[in-house]
């Protein structure tokens, strides 16, 4: 019994599904944050991801061929696709952000301050490129729901300010007529 079937090595399928998996991730993501997890330890590296996991974000070690592979098959990120050549040298850990951007950021930011590991390379936003520095910048910023009160205030302020003078005259006029008031009753 011979088959015309090729057969396909354990191995291929292996990077096949992770391929697969990278590429539902990157799908998912709002952002995309790669980094030189190189000095981590095991259990430092186990750590971060439990507290990524919190934010609702995720790191995932893979060979930079296999996480090209999964971006390259990603039609958003066509204009990116220089930049990612270039950058994804050297081991890479990648951290998906997926509903809010900027706490995963913070809990990266915290492991950098304390370890001085892992280092930034690059990352992706809104299918553009950003760099190490700017990373750090979005990390310094407040969360979402914090910058959704900064602004609900600065829109209520005006408001808040009419009203206060609008009061202020008021009482000015009735502060004005007790005190006519009182001389006519001395």
């Amino acid at each position: 019994m011979k088959t015309d079937e090729p057969k396909i090595s354990s191995n291929r399928v292996k990077k096949e599904s992770i391929v697969a998996e990278v590429s539902g991730k990157v799908n998912r993501a709002k952002a995309l944050i790669f980094t030189n997890y190189q000095g981590l330890t095991h259990l430092q590296l186990e750590s971060f991801k439990k507290k990524l996991r919190a934010v609702d974000a995720e790191v995932m070690i893979a060979k930079n061929t296999l996480l090209k592979l999964a971006l390259s098959s990603n039609k958003n990120l066509d204009s990116v696709k220089e930049e990612i050549e270039k950058n994804l040298q050297n081991p890479t850990a990648t951290l998906f952000a997926y509903s809010d951007v900027i706490s995963p950021l913070k809990e990266l930011a915290k492991i950098l301050k304390e370890l001085n590991l892992p280092t930034i390379k690059f990352g992706i936003l809104e299918n553009k490129t950003i760099t190490a520095d700017e990373v750090n910048k979005l990390a310094t910023l407040p969360s979402r729901e914090v910058l959704i009160a900064q602004f609900i205030g600065n829109m209520q302020a005006p408001i808040y300010g009419l009203h206060r003078a609008l009061i202020w005259n008021i009482q000015k006029f009735v502060m004005t007529l007790k005190a006519i008031e009182g001389k006519k009753t001395n």
